[in-house]
């Protein structure tokens, strides 16, 4: 089957076909993939708690390139979780609007958060946005780097068809960008940030990453950007469309997303 014909089906971009993972060496990738499940079970290690902990699995490292490599995965030591957006000081900050509200319909409040993916062969970043209240992902995509071009192409992919009272997101030089808030500004959206270093302010997108890694991601150690995409096309399929949650009531969160419509 020619690439042209395997990218019609995909659904993708052919120049996304050509699209390397970041690399690193052997073994530097396989701590990261360490360091990253220990993370997502332990998001208050730091680089010196990394350190310590990696020595005693046998590890031979040091908090140096710990850091380096924390830094590279976009894992602050600051921070209580896994912080893959980095503040541009310049960059103007927006309150945090979401403290006490009640969220009880669809398009009420929108969220989004870039996270590390790691592969069998390197590492990607993935962003995705998602409603509030259903959990439904609106859009998602991939990226090598940590440029906000694909954050901003996500944004107005999310936005073609329906759009937020308000849109949370952290405090990321990816999402503080006039860029990227321009086009919420625009639109009259209401633009939320994080306040920094809360871990909870950002609750369910974090609740997507660990589901995303634990039933996908760790399991199928994905070789290929191609294959990683379809993977996770069908991840999110499934999580939006047929996995019923039990905070929904047993619902689909398609379903509780468009049940207003």
């Amino acid at each position: 089957m020619s690439i042209r014909r395997q990218c019609d089906l995909l659904g993708l971009a052919r120049s996304t076909y050509y699209h390397q993972p970041a690399t690193e060496t052997t073994e530097n990738l396989k701590l990261m993939r360490i360091m990253d499940e220990q993370h997502m079970k332990h998001p208050e290690f730091g680089r010196r708690m990394m350190t310590d902990w990696l020595a005693l699995q046998g590890h031979d490292v040091n908090e140096k390139r710990v850091q380096r490599l924390m830094k590279l995965m976009g894992l602050q030591a600051v921070y209580c979780r896994p912080r893959t957006t980095i503040r541009n000081q310049a960059h103007k900050i927006y309150p945090y609007l979401l403290r006490g509200l009640e969220i009880n319909y669809p398009d009420q409040v929108w969220c989004t958060d870039i996270t590390y993916i790691p592969m069998a062969y390197g590492f990607m970043y993935l962003v995705a946005i998602m409603d509030w209240y259903s959990r439904h992902v609106l859009a998602w995509q991939l990226s090598n780097t940590l440029e906000g071009t694909f954050c901003n192409e996500t944004l107005e992919e999310a936005l073609e068809h329906r759009q937020p009272v308000i849109f949370n997101t952290d405090q990321g030089a990816q999402f503080t960008s006039q860029a990227f808030t321009s086009i919420l500004e625009e639109r009259r959206i209401q633009v939320s940030m994080d306040g920094r270093g809360r871990a909870l302010d950002n609750v369910f997108i974090e609740r997507l990453w660990r589901t995303l890694k634990y039933d996908n991601i760790y399991l199928k150690d994905y070789a290929t950007v191609v294959d990683l995409r379809s993977g996770l096309t069908e991840f999110f399929h499934f999580y939006s469309q047929e996995r019923p949650h039990q905070s929904l009531g047993g619902q689909t969160p398609w379903s509780v997303y468009n049940a207003a419509v």
